[in-house]
């Protein structure tokens, strides 16, 4: 394997795909953390300036990766916690460990790609007794980026997840309402205090950013595979001719595993930036029959999303 190219970055040492126009910096031993994504010397994702590295599961911005169960799961209506197939009840940060856990470098393109790998360990069985090769793919695309996640069950029962994106997009909170995200046909849901889920409302194909519906909401796809999403967001000047459009497209012809939300979400008003987020499940998913995705022993299930700019 060709050596892996680092750049220093917030005085960090990351490892840097591709070149100063078109880049990734990702930090795998800070949970796998894709940093920067530039495109044409534009940073196309939100990081902060200031941002904690003696924490950095907890920075806002790149794109944190969710694993093995996304949200926040609950048993008895307390928080951070599931109960597995034996009734053993078992803790669950929200979102999952991966953030928390260093990756290794499997495979590594300076130029294009990297793949990184997160294996169970003694710092995962308690929360999630299988055996597991959890691998993320980010390949440079010539107009964007393409991410795959694929789960390989190594031990010899079947293992149950749903993993995701936390994409953290840039977008000025001043331009909010005249940004446009374009959505499939959807329900949006949201998540109780005691973890229940909202009753399904038919979501809309256009909204602005500042609209209230999209805060914290799940938009669960009525379609299996092949949905896209758009994020058109103006110049800093508010001129809608230029500025940009991200599209996003979910799922592959031979993907295994399709994507089933788009999760949208902002810390505050004037947060600087915009989380549209493809996940392969819902919050507390495990604990409602037929909702996980489940890999056989020896078995490889992969989901891949494809972001292009425009």
């Amino acid at each position: 394997m060709p050596s892996t190219p680092t750049f220093r970055f917030q005085d960090q040492d990351l490892i840097r795909i591709g070149d100063e126009h078109n880049a990734l910096l990702l930090a795998p031993w800070a949970g796998g953390r894709l940093v920067r994504w530039l495109h044409r010397g534009t940073d196309i994702l939100y990081w902060p300036d200031n941002a904690d590295w003696s924490r950095p599961a907890k920075v806002r911005g790149g794109n944190p990766l969710l694993f093995p169960f996304i949200g926040r799961h609950f048993v008895d209506g307390e928080p951070g916690k599931w109960r597995d197939g034996n009734g053993v009840v078992r803790p669950m940060p929200q979102h999952g460990f991966a953030r928390d856990l260093p990756f290794e470098i499997a495979q590594c393109d300076p130029a294009r790609s990297i793949t990184m790998a997160l294996t169970d360990s003694e710092a995962t069985r308690d929360a999630y007794p299988f055996a597991f090769r959890f691998e993320v793919r980010y390949r440079l695309l010539p107009e964007g980026l393409e991410v795959g996640l694929a789960v390989r069950n190594v031990g010899t029962e079947a293992l149950p997840f749903y993993a995701g994106h936390h994409f953290y997009f840039a977008v000025p909170h001043t331009l909010r309402g005249q940004c446009r995200l374009t959505m499939p046909s959807a329900d949006r849901l949201r998540q109780r205090p005691e973890g229940k889920l909202t009753a399904a409302e038919v979501g809309e194909p256009i909204y602005a950013l500042n609209d209230p519906r999209l805060q914290d909401t799940f938009h669960r796809l009525h379609r299996v595979g092949r949905n896209t999403c758009k994020l058109r967001i103006p110049a800093a000047d508010g001129n809608g001719s230029n500025g940009r459009t991200i599209t996003l497209h979910l799922d592959g012809e031979h993907d295994s595993a399709c994507w089933h939300a788009v999760t949208t979400w902002s810390e505050r008003d004037d947060s600087d930036f915009y989380c549209v987020e493809p996940w392969l499940g819902l919050p507390d998913a495990i604990h409602r029959t037929g909702e996980a995705l489940w890999v056989a022993p020896g078995g490889t299930t992969e989901a891949v999303c494809r972001l292009l700019l425009a």
